[in-house]
């Protein structure tokens, strides 16, 4: 069992079993027959991944974890809002007519804002600070921007990340307001892991742990059937991931810098729907 498995599992359990309805509230995403997408929630839940012992991918079903790759390459290394810029199409529907998604994501890593040491945008305060200043306690990133939010098409989910060098180890806290567990909760997990492991190659760290706060932890009332089959899956050992080791500039980076070597995850013949327009990442 790989520590992803079990914790996906012990979280889908915990809301399934303990979770918060809100069947009696009136909800704004609507699956693709107009009906109310409901979900049932917990609040709060954290989850801790040691980047040292696995890589925390799921094996009870497929992540697609090179399309995850690539969106977070879109993202925090393209600093992109159009979806022109991005080869898979999880995007489409959330962009207008030109390809933009509004001033959210990659749009708000490549503001630059005024330092002492200079003009830099949130990406490059970061490489700077864990090079330059790397017991700093104010290593982080936040793409909520209130001023800006009426020019989002879609909020960001995951929205904050906080980096801390413990001696030669580079953790990170990822903090989250909304996580569809089955769309998205391994997808993200894996994402943000892939980002500890490149910010810590290219400033000379070891990854260590990924932490990831979760405000509204929900499963859908159409994914539960789902999720339930997921809960009785056979599990297998987590995969070795690797990164390509001559790389050591963050912008150098390619979906091709990384590998996972012994990924068997049982297949799930069961499509997902997804609500209409609701925030998956």
């Amino acid at each position: 069992m790989s520590r992803a498995d079990q914790l996906f599992i012990e979280n889908c359990r915990d809301i399934l079993d303990h979770g918060v309805w809100d069947t009696d509230l009136p909800v704004r995403p609507r699956w693709e027959d107009g009906t109310p997408a409901h979900t049932v929630k917990k609040f709060g839940i954290v989850n801790r991944y040691n980047l040292q012992e696995e890589f925390p991918i799921l094996t009870i079903r497929r992540t697609y974890w090179k399309t995850a790759v690539d969106e977070l390459l879109w993202i925090w290394q393209k600093k992109s809002n159009n979806i022109h810029d991005l080869n898979a199409h999880i995007w489409d529907q959330w962009a207008d007519e030109t390809g933009s998604i509004g001033k959210a994501y990659g749009y708000q890593l490549a503001v630059k804002h005024r330092y002492p040491e200079g003009e830099m945008d949130q990406v490059d305060r970061v490489l700077y600070d864990l090079k330059h200043n790397p017991a700093s306690r104010r290593i982080m990133t936040n793409i909520y921007n209130f001023q800006d939010l009426h020019e989002m098409n879609l909020y960001p989910c995951a929205y904050s990340m906080t980096f801390n060098v413990s001696g030669n180890v580079l953790n990170a806290i990822l903090n989250q307001r909304s996580q569809d567990m089955l769309a998205a909760n391994n997808w993200n997990v894996v994402q943000y892991a892939v980002l500890v492991h490149m910010f810590a190659q290219v400033s000379g760290l070891v990854p260590g742990e990924l932490v990831h706060v979760i405000a509204d932890a929900h499963i859908y009332d159409r994914h539960v059937p789902i999720v339930e089959k997921m809960l009785t899956q056979a599990q297998s050992p987590a995969p070795k991931f690797t990164v390509d080791p001559s790389v050591t500039d963050f912008y150098a980076f390619t979906r091709d810098s990384f590998a996972l070597e012994g990924y068997t995850p049982l297949p799930l013949r069961i499509r997902s729907p997804l609500p209409f327009k609701e925030e998956t990442l």
